[in-house]
């Protein structure tokens, strides 16, 4: 993600002051955005083991997603514009997917798998920030003469967490694509059957696992696997007749729709990963 920086290398040092103080601030906000989610999907999830519901917390969480992805796609695409081209880059940009999507959980009746993939993001985010920007500035200590001595453990916990986020990111996209494919769309398909959540959550979601799938080989990979269950499931000689002409019947609608994806997708082939990842070339993260 860009920042804003100097015009120049010859620019007076008020400029320079002032191309920081916006580097730093949109770092925190961003970041702050992300710890916010992270933390209040703990708190909603603490209210789902002690039956309690916390809808303001809910919203929070949304709040902060909001926040850190409008950065992101404000840094990314610019101003926002009506013109055609501006149109075409955001529709196919996973981090406006991903702030269309924030915008429209925020503004629904709380449901809470929605919020599973902005923590996970958020999780990778925030432990990121704390490595760059906190553990960096840990204090050292002082031995018994009062020089001061390198402080070890804010090193050991900076490998630690880096050596921990390149572990486990491409495991934990998956395990996204896999809450997204069958937890997400499942529950609102499944509230959507009996009255529990409106009929458009399903559509909207799909359409947006349809971009997924051509954007993230993460989700293509989910897909497969839960295909895989499917027939797996109406192979077996137990399984109803009609249940396996229900089933092939729904999954060549889903196939027809998924193959409507627009055209501009042959511009934009798929490969990329989620959104506002770390370690990939085009860095979304606020340096």
């Amino acid at each position: 993600l860009s920042i804003l920086k100097p015009s120049s290398a010859g620019a007076s040092s008020s400029n320079s002051g002032s191309a920081h103080r916006a580097m730093s601030y949109t770092h925190l906000a961003w970041s702050i955005g992300h710890i916010v989610v992270l933390l209040s999907t703990i708190w909603n999830t603490l209210g789902i083991l002690f039956l309690q519901s916390r809808p303001k917390a809910y919203s929070l969480a949304y709040g902060g997603a909001i926040l850190s992805w409008s950065i992101v796609v404000y840094k990314s695409l610019g101003t926002p514009s009506l013109s055609k081209a501006y149109l075409q880059r955001a529709a196919m940009d996973e981090n406006v997917q991903y702030l269309v999507v924030a915008l429209y959980w925020f503004f629904s009746k709380p449901i809470f798998v929605t919020l599973l993939p902005f923590a996970i993001f958020s999780t990778f985010h925030s432990l990121s920030f704390i490595r760059t920007s906190f553990l960096p500035k840990v204090p050292s200590k002082k031995d018994a003469s009062g020089a001061e001595q390198p402080q070890q453990i804010g090193v050991v916990l900076s490998r630690g967490i880096q050596s921990w986020v390149k572990q486990n990111y491409e495991s934990a996209m998956y395990c996204v694509a896999i809450v997204e494919v069958l937890v997400i769309q499942g529950r609102v398909t499944l509230g959507a059957l009996t009255f529990q959540n409106s009929f458009l959550h399903p559509l909207f979601f799909a359409h947006f696992l349809r971009l997924r799938y051509y954007l993230s080989p993460q989700t293509r990979s989910a897909v497969s696997v839960v295909n895989q269950h499917i027939d797996h499931y109406l192979d077996h000689p137990s399984c109803p007749a009609v249940v396996k002409k229900g089933v092939n019947f729904a999954r060549s609608l889903i196939t027809q729709y998924a193959d409507s994806i627009i055209s501009t997708t042959a511009a934009h082939p798929p490969g990329r990963t989620a959104p506002q990842t770390p370690n990939s070339v085009n860095n979304r993260t606020p340096n």
